[in-house]
């Protein structure tokens, strides 16, 4: 059992990075889920798994950086980033190398902890997160000294905050990320689900590579279906094995079916007209809830209408698409 835990570890490491890199917001939450999950199960930590462990941790931290209403530490007063320094720390103990990126991103995170605090007028938590972020030490003194500067102007858009950005963050972060997933390639659950995709001749790899004519707003939704049947196929029969002995298994093993079932299948996935317009839907028709109408209007409160892809990524909707945020916002002015 701990042996095919470390195998689905590994497996929910490397989904969440690529999720992370593409910016696949609903991919990555649903991997968040299933790798939290499978961390909270560990009575303790496997040394080799250290590092996998953390950029996990990491990541889910970074994607919430903004969210300051969320807390993943017992201190309150710990923001989503803060948090995700201590496992950065955790990570840079664990290398040898990467000297100067851990050092940019180590900075990065540092003054993006200090400037979300700006972005929502918190400035008195601002001045405060300093104590807590920076030692006595002569290497820390300088930026010390410039973001006590900046946090008493109570201006988030001097040059020094946009210099070392958000967006920049994640590229660095990205980058840190394409040096694990080099690594790491010996994936064991990527290696025997290749081969068993292979003996089967399932021709899951054929139906990504094949070329179709979709437009611009079909094609996002349809490589998210094609990814996601064929991580159902990849998985399937190694998730039923461990199902015989482990519960949480079985219901996650059990979702993922129902998922494939329902969400999308082969046959609708290749069933594109030559207009490029799917003729039939993947996608059960659902309605819409409460809590996903509040996540769309605070979405367009903050993004503004139009900027459906960023309301999307940051909102926390049931498998939606841009263009069905889009629709349904229309469809509440009317109700309106």
């Amino acid at each position: 059992e701990a042996v095919a835990a470390e195998w689905m570890l590994e497996f929910a490491c490397s989904c969440l990075c690529r999720y992370f890199a593409e910016q696949s917001g609903a991919e990555f939450r649903r991997w968040r889920d299933v790798a939290q999950a499978l961390i909270n199960g560990l009575s303790q930590i496997p040394p080799h798994q250290k590092k996998t462990v953390y950029l996990c941790q990491l990541l889910i931290r970074i994607a919430q950086g903004k969210s300051l209403g969320l807390h993943f530490e017992n201190d309150q007063r710990i923001s989503p980033l803060e948090s995700a320094l201590s496992f950065w720390t955790l990570l840079e103990r664990e290398e040898n190398k990467l000297e100067k990126l851990h050092e940019e991103i180590r900075r990065l995170i540092q003054i993006q902890i200090v400037a979300v605090h700006m972005e929502n007028s918190y400035f008195k938590e601002a001045a405060e997160v300093l104590e807590r972020l920076f030692t006595d030490s002569e290497s820390d003194k300088p930026l010390r000294v410039k973001l006590a500067t900046v946090v008493k102007t109570k201006d988030p858009y001097v040059p020094l905050l946009q210099s070392f950005s958000y967006s920049l963050l994640i590229s660095k972060i990205k980058s840190y990320i394409n040096l694990f997933m080099k690594e790491n390639e010996t994936n064991f659950l990527i290696q025997e689900a290749t081969k068993h995709v292979a003996s089967k001749g399932l021709g899951a790899t054929a139906l990504l590579n094949r070329p179709v004519e979709v437009n611009e707003n079909d094609k996002s939704d349809l490589e998210t279906k094609q990814r996601f049947v064929l991580s159902i196929i990849l998985l399937k029969d190694v998730l039923r094995l461990y199902c015989l002995g482990n519960n949480f298994f079985c219901l996650f093993f059990l979702r993922l079916v129902k998922e494939e079932q329902d969400v999308t299948s082969l046959d609708n996935v290749q069933n594109v007209g030559n207009n490029g317009v799917s003729l039939a839907c993947g996608r059960k028709r659902q309605r819409w809830t409460p809590k996903e109408d509040l996540e769309l209007k605070l979405g367009v409160r903050e993004f503004g209408v139009g900027n459906w892809a960023k309301i999307l990524v940051r909102g926390n909707f049931n498998n939606r698409t841009s263009v069905m945020l889009k629709d349904r916002w229309r469809t509440l002015n009317k109700i309106k």
